[in-house]
């Protein structure tokens, strides 16, 4: 009786037709794992992949006999563990960034041309001369010096014959033939070959073409309770995720605010808790303050993020729609707005919802329970209709 379990890593594509087979017949269980499991993780924790399971019953294999009768054994296909590519493209299957035709991100990249020695293949305008011809010159010595000392040995004794009275002079024709013989093949060694050209070798190194801020914006006033900042949190997680498969240099930014606003480290930002009254504006300016002294608008690519339970001060929230209007909103890539609570809706929510009349780059969405966020999160960043 045998029982087989492939744990490899795929190392030079080993398993990988199976591996794939298996993904694709038990897509639907694999991405629920997927999307469950993704709010455990920390904001900035995507070096690893994601350990999940799925239910026994879905991974019933074909079963491995040793000859008639005896037991049966169940085959577990692929590796325990999904690497982080495969983690990720099934997490953001049909997503994509939107207002993405102004900067093409960091998918591509420009490069800068460095030297890099020399080689021996390459195009006809990066011929190193010297080079070259030291190795042909190394070349050329290698192949004729053996024949150059038996010429001129062979030289120097008919010289001798030729000086002696009654030489032999049939060895004197020999040797005269001989020297003809390895002249001939000195002259042969061509003065340059092929193999005697070396290149200038140039190397490209990866120059970041843009880059990426992520503000995120949260109200940690007294209305909002560690549950709700814990559905904020796994939305944030899966923005930071989403944005890091397209940039390669993402700054996060964390700004909480109540009545006043502060930037804070992704600790203080998601445990930290405050009493009293919110004003958002104040998160808002403390944003574009940041943003001007540390992000131009003209080098990054800026996206916000902002999570609150809806409560504001009635005369604050025309406050916001004005920042948003007129500083915001035309130097972003997306301000993305989600209302975690099950009351109605407050003004803040209706200044938002005005914004999208003229903007196309603001998101407003409803989070009444965790089990809305990643759906919420695919509505938000959905691929438009071409």
């Amino acid at each position: 009786m045998a029982n087989f379990i492939d744990r490899r890593l795929n190392a030079k594509g080993k398993s990988t037709v199976n591996r794939q087979r298996f993904i694709n017949r038990y897509k639907k269980q694999i991405k629920k794992a997927v999307s469950d499991a993704v709010t455990r993780r920390s904001v900035t924790d995507v070096d690893k992949g994601e350990q999940i399971s799925i239910p026994t019953r879905d991974i019933t294999e074909p079963v491995f006999h040793q000859g008639q009768g005896g037991l049966k054994e169940r085959v577990y296909p692929g590796n325990d563990k999904f690497i982080k590519d495969e983690y990720l493209e099934l997490l953001f299957e049909d997503l994509e960034l939107p207002n993405l035709q102004r900067n093409r991100l960091n998918k591509l990249v420009e490069y800068q041309i460095h030297r890099a020695g020399f080689t021996n293949d390459g195009v006809p305008t990066n011929i190193n001369i010297v080079r070259s011809l030291r190795s042909s010159l190394a070349r050329r010595t290698a192949m004729s010096a053996s024949k150059k000392k038996h010429l001129r040995a062979l030289e120097a004794e008919l010289s001798d014959l030729e000086n002696t009275p009654g030489g032999n002079a049939e060895r004197i024709i020999d040797l005269r033939a001989s020297i003809d013989s390895i002249k001939r093949k000195i002259a042969a060694v061509p003065f340059i070959d092929t193999f005697d050209l070396r290149y200038n070798n140039y190397v490209k190194h990866e120059v970041p073409s843009s880059q990426a801020v992520m503000f995120c914006l949260m109200d940690v006033s007294g209305s909002m309770d560690q549950a709700t900042k814990d559905m904020a949190k796994r939305f944030y997680i899966l923005l930071y995720l989403f944005l890091t498969r397209t940039y390669k240099n993402l700054e996060v930014i964390y700004i909480r605010h109540h009545t006043q606003a502060k930037e804070v480290d992704e600790h203080e930002f998601f445990y930290s808790q405050e009493t009293g009254g919110t004003i958002v504006s104040s998160a808002l300016k403390l944003m574009v303050d940041i943003q001007k002294a540390r992000f131009p608008a003209d080098e990054w690519n800026i996206y916000v993020a902002q999570a609150s339970d809806g409560d504001n001060w009635a005369d604050d929230s025309p406050t916001c729609r004005q920042l948003l209007e007129s500083q915001i909103l035309p130097l972003v890539r997306y301000f993305s707005y989600i209302e975690i609570t099950n009351r109605a809706h407050q003004t803040l929510w209706r200044e938002y919802e005005s914004l999208k009349q003229v903007f196309n780059n603001i998101a407003v969405q409803h989070i009444r329970q965790s089990e809305d966020i990643y759906p919420v999160f695919r509505e938000l960043f959905k691929k438009q209709a071409v």
